[in-house]
């Protein structure tokens, strides 16, 4: 191992003292607080941080905000760098479950923060028993297995204000509190939020999903400095006749589809988007332009987007989710769909048919876009049939689903981006012309 040492017994008392925040660039308090006003954000739900120190160094900072259902804390060594994360979620009750927790071990004292040549290991818990442990060795890979976790080192009973246990000191260390000199006052003009204050984890976002299907607008990604937003092209129409809209992998061995929206019954305009890429290409050696599909749509209503919302499969619980993460169907064949909940099996067993058995009467293969093949079940909906459409993605992974609402609630889409290049990092450069 190496020579990270937290800090325990030792000359020199812990103080404690209060703020709005953390910023973890200046290891420095952000807007003090009194314990008073603490206790109050406390019990408001409230984001506040308590900040331990010894002989004037960090030694461990809590953030606590009960709104975004979390705890968390950094443990500094003694060279100042953060050595330990843990990731707590307040889920049942006054239960706390320690849902991840993250060791550095650093390979000297002379190390930077987050050193390459350190040791990590993080164990992640979840509420219905199941473990990950991951193991990051320099120069020998990443090792992954289950760890073993006794029920009772799950979960901890939601300490009241003051009376958190320490992860880097014995238990019974006293604690002194630390008032600020002046208390700032209420209303007070304050300074701007540091860029590396530490919040509660966000789950990751849809990214400019409605302006991807706006004509005329124009954007930049990551990886493409120029976008320009085509006319969406409708693909034909998708029948839901249970009222159930799956949204998976259409090669899920699963008995049913990981994703469903509940709609009106009935058939649906199936659109893709279509923009205009440019970049500097280095086998062209100039400057190339190109016609990409990034989302696939299906249109319920004619109605504004006002909100996009995520969707959830029944074994999803976004209180879990980190930073950027998501939810949603996992493919190892690069594809997704769309189709009829009711039918599932029937419809999915005929994308077998015709995909891997070459079946030409199972489905129909679609040309020159986005969506590639299509079954029906005929008898379903007393005759009306139902339908899937499966669509490309850009790799395997997790493609999360977002159901766009009207500014009365009414679903009016229901959009999955297809191409890793369009689901972060998307900048709005200029609006359609009038």
């Amino acid at each position: 191992m190496g020579s990270t040492v937290e800090r325990g017994e030792g000359s020199g008392g812990v103080e404690v003292a209060y703020g709005e925040g953390w910023d973890l660039g200046t290891r420095s308090l952000w807007r003090p607080l009194t314990a008073r006003a603490a206790a109050d954000r406390d019990a408001a739900g409230l984001p506040y941080v308590a900040v331990y120190r010894r002989a004037g160094l960090p030694l461990e900072v809590r953030l606590t905000s009960w709104r975004e259902h979390f705890a968390g804390v950094w443990a500094y060594d003694e060279q100042g760098r953060r050595c330990r994360r843990l990731d707590l979620r307040l889920l049942d009750g006054d239960r706390l479950l320690r849902h991840r927790e993250t060791r550095w071990t650093y390979p000297d004292g002379a190390a930077p923060e987050f050193d390459e040549g350190c040791e990590q290991r993080t164990v992640t818990l979840y509420p219905d028993g199941r473990t990950r442990d991951e193991h990051v060795r320099p120069g020998r890979g990443i090792f992954v297995t289950s760890a073993d976790v006794p029920e009772e080192a799950r979960r901890l009973d939601r300490p009241a204000f003051g009376a958190w246990p320490l992860l880097s000191v014995a238990p019974g260390t006293p604690v002194r509190t630390v008032e600020p000199e002046r208390a700032p006052e209420r209303g007070a003009e304050q300074d701007g939020e540091p860029e590396e204050l530490w919040r509660a984890p966000r789950a990751g976002g849809p990214a400019c999903v409605d302006e991807l299907f706006r004509a005329g607008t124009r954007l930049a990604t990551g990886y493409y400095p120029e976008v320009t937003v085509l006319a969406p092209v409708e693909r034909g129409t998708l029948r839901i006749p249970s009222g159930r809209l799956a949204i998976d992998a259409p090669d899920n061995f699963d008995a049913g589809p990981e994703l469903v929206v509940p709609v009106p019954p009935g058939e649906y305009v199936l659109e893709e988007a279509q923009v205009s890429v440019g970049y500097d290409c280095e086998w062209s050696r100039g400057w190339v332009t190109r016609t990409s599909t990034p989302a696939v749509r299906v249109r319920i209503g004619e109605a504004a987007v006002a909100s996009w919302e995520m969707v959830l499969g029944k074994d999803h619980d976004p209180r879990l989710l980190g930073d950027g993460e998501v939810y949603g169907f996992g493919t190892d064949g690069a594809s997704g769909c769309f189709a009829d909940a009711g039918s599932w099996p029937v419809l999915k067993g005929l994308f077998e048919r015709a995909l891997v058995h070459g079946d030409e009467r199972a489905g129909e293969h679609v040309e020159d876009s986005m969506y590639f093949l299509r079954t029906t079940d005929p008898a379903a909906g007393g005759g009306t049939g139902a339908d899937l459409a499966a669509f490309y993605t850009t790799g395997d992974g997790v493609w999360p689903a977002w159901a766009g609402r009207s500014v009365e609630g009414d679903l009016v889409a229901v959009v999955v981006v297809g191409d890793h290049d369009f689901t972060s990092g998307v900048k709005v450069l200029a609006e359609p012309a009038g």
